[in-house]
């Protein structure tokens, strides 16, 4: 069976126009496919309105109990409904799902060490059979990035869910992945839409990176292709750019 992983993040989540757009594409997207998404600034603003102080860490949020309950009841709830509903009435058999129902993505909680980041989960399993199954039934899976250790629901970076599923589905099945954000790919220059790398292997990342030419963003984003693209993902793109062993 031939899979698409797309996912989307905060960019394109928050920007209304930009969300309804995406999923006329989604939708119209021949074949069997999942949509893995992140969470925007819903959560952030959420926290704000009920007085919560929201810490980040070079671009990541900070997640202690209080903040993991606004983010569970944004990203699984309020984000994945509104989704599946949009997908939905265009046509598209969405089922909304986060890691932890049916123990479909399992984590462990990172370390604390260099850095604290809370409850933020690493995934360490993903059971791929109930993906498939609900894949084969027709059914077009919509995956917010709330997983389950054995202790908690962890908030894990939708990215490396993404990524995750992709490697997981491709041990049996023709498997792509596509990271769709605001701009159009992977740019030498930020501030240049038409600097877009059409091409990137681990070599070329590893250039771009030592000459401090791939924004701090971008980075977690190339560093999860290359590693889906190692692990048997057929291809990757973010955005227009294609990412190679």
């Amino acid at each position: 069976m031939k899979i698409t992983i797309f996912k989307i993040g905060g960019n394109v989540i928050d920007d209304p126009q930009k969300l309804d757009v995406f999923l006329d594409k989604f939708a119209a997207c021949p074949g069997s496919k999942v949509l893995v998404h992140g969470g925007g600034k819903v959560a952030t603003r959420l926290a704000e309105k009920t007085g919560l102080k929201v810490t980040m860490i070079d671009g990541r949020r900070v997640t202690d109990k209080d903040m993991l309950d606004i983010v569970v009841m944004t990203y699984a709830g309020l984000i994945n409904k509104d989704i599946v509903s949009s997908l939905n009435r265009k046509g598209c058999n969405a089922i909304g799902l986060c890691g932890a129902d049916a123990n479909i993505i399992v984590s462990k909680m990172r370390s604390k060490l260099p850095v604290d980041f809370g409850y933020v989960g690493d995934p360490v399993s993903v059971k791929s059979s109930a993906l498939l199954a609900l894949l084969s039934s027709g059914f077009v899976p919509v995956v917010a990035p709330i997983t389950a250790s054995e202790e908690t629901l962890l908030n894990t970076n939708a990215d490396t869910v993404a990524q995750t599923i992709a490697v997981a589905l491709a041990e049996t099945d023709d498997v792509d992945l596509q990271y769709e954000f605001e701009k159009r790919g992977v740019l030498l220059d930020v501030d240049d839409p038409d600097s877009v790398v059409k091409n990137v292997n681990k070599e070329y990342f590893e250039k771009l990176k030592e000459e401090g030419r791939i924004s701090a963003g971008m980075l977690p984003k190339l560093q999860n292709a290359l590693k889906a693209v190692d692990e048997g993902v057929s291809k990757v793109f973010i955005g227009e750019t294609v990412i190679s062993k």
